[in-house]
């Protein structure tokens, strides 16, 4: 696989030299190139490594001998033990096994640290420097090394030293508060959206760090916290508090002041979105119900108007739809250029010929399970150098040892089976 070598300037340069055993030759994705050491685990971590291996990013997995990361087995489907969320964030990786508690490790990682472009880690701040692994000690040996820190409150302030998981971290940042009914309790997404966003904003800076490295030739540290990344998903709740102390609260299926859109319920009892806010999609809306009239009547005149009058409004476009099948609805509005849809669940999401036609369903063969798995394609689609889905993600922990520490950092057959015997491996 192409690496970035160090020019004389203090760049970086792109070399083609594969020297890395059983890489894939030329240029496959925006990233490549690219040398990723991946120290974390479950999920905030390896997301950002996954979307960073998703765009061709060659990945290597750290896991301690003997501790692989719990994500193997979690998930709600398995086959024989073996969880299928591991396919999510565990693809287009490589898997080493490697213990930084020892000396002989720390020594290793160091040598890894030398060849490779960014870490990724989400250990409770402070653990790397426990082990004589701060940054300033991996800049030493790489002055190009992005080091991407992902925790629950951040590296600094006085609630650094916290462990910190999603939940609890979608709860502090006040996104939690926003879920949920008026009046009732404020209930968790069913998906670990703290860490998604967090491994998100890790891995944007991640490429803003690459990009600054090929100006000034040195790398940084990366700090993505939890909390952060939930609360700078959250419009304008800080300052509408700021300027009219306005505490923004649950809405149920709608957000207040914005209308018409809601879902609603049709005739066989599912529900349909239909989203006509703006002012000149809902006079499409009005036409399309055969109530041309409300395009002009002052309570629905405009966004405003709406906003004020929108339980009436819900109202009269939940009768229409109530009278009418979910296809019938989604088929008459879209053709008005009404913005509409269903409310679909995974079992229509795999069947979605859109999503098939952008290749936004994509199968790789997992190896645990003898068999191909499904799974979301690689988001954003570039034009010139996509992403793409490579492996199903390694099957068992070390299971390219001999490749990196043989093939990459030039040990032998016997360091190797020393190593293991010793625990360090």
């Amino acid at each position: 696989m192409p690496a970035l070598e160090r020019s004389s300037a203090g760049g970086y340069t792109m070399s083609t030299a594969n020297w890395f055993a059983g890489s894939v030759t030329g240029m496959t994705g925006a990233l490549d190139g690219i040398r990723v050491l991946e120290l974390g685990t479950l999920i905030a971590g390896p997301f950002a490594g996954r979307l960073l291996g998703d765009m061709g990013a060659e990945v290597l997995k750290i896991e301690p001998p003997g501790a692989p990361d719990p994500l193997r087995t979690w998930g709600q489907a398995e086959v024989d033990g073996h969880h299928v969320f591991w396919t999510v964030h565990a693809r287009n990786k490589k898997a080493i096994t490697l213990d930084l508690r020892t000396e002989a490790g720390r020594a290793l990682f160091l040598d890894l640290v030398e060849k490779s472009d960014v870490i990724v880690e989400n250990f409770r701040p402070g653990t790397l420097e426990r082990w004589g692994l701060g940054y300033d000690v991996l800049a030493r040996r790489n002055k190009g090394i992005i080091l991407v820190r992902v925790s629950g409150y951040g590296q600094t302030g006085p609630d650094a030293h916290k462990a910190g998981y999603a939940s609890v971290a979608e709860a502090a940042s006040g996104l939690r508060h926003l879920n949920g009914f008026p009046g009732g309790p404020p209930p968790r997404m069913a998906l670990s959206i703290g860490d998604t966003l967090a491994g998100m904003f890790a891995a944007q800076g991640a490429l803003a760090a690459l990009y600054r490295r090929t100006v000034t030739g040195r790398g940084q540290v990366v700090d993505a916290a939890l909390t952060e990344s939930c609360l700078a998903v959250q419009e304008s709740t800080i300052p509408d508090y700021d300027v009219g102390r306005v505490v923004r609260g649950p809405s149920g299926t709608r957000l207040e002041g914005i209308a018409p859109s809601n879902i609603y319920q049709s005739a066989d009892g599912s529900w349909v979105v239909i989203a006509a806010n703006q002012d000149t999609v809902f006079r499409r809306l009005c036409e399309a119900m055969g109530r041309p009239e409300l395009g002009s009547d002052a309570r629905f005149a405009n966004h405003v108007a709406r906003g004020r009058n929108q339980d009436e409004l819900d109202a009269i476009i939940a009768q229409w739809a109530a009278q009418r099948q979910p296809t019938d609805i989604i088929d008459v509005l879209s053709a008005a250029g009404v913005i509409a849809g269903p409310i679909n669940t995974v079992a229509d999401v795999v069947q979605d010929p859109q999503l098939k036609a952008r290749e936004m369903l994509v199968e790789h063969f997992d190896e645990r399970l003898g068999r191909s798995v499904l799974g979301p394609g690689v988001v954003p689609v570039l034009s010139e150098s996509p992403g793409r889905v490579r492996n199903a993600g390694p099957a068992r922990p070390g299971q390219d040892n001999d490749d990196v520490y043989v093939g990459l950092l030039g040990k032998s057959a016997q360091d190797i089976e020393r190593l293991r015997a010793e625990g360090v491996l």
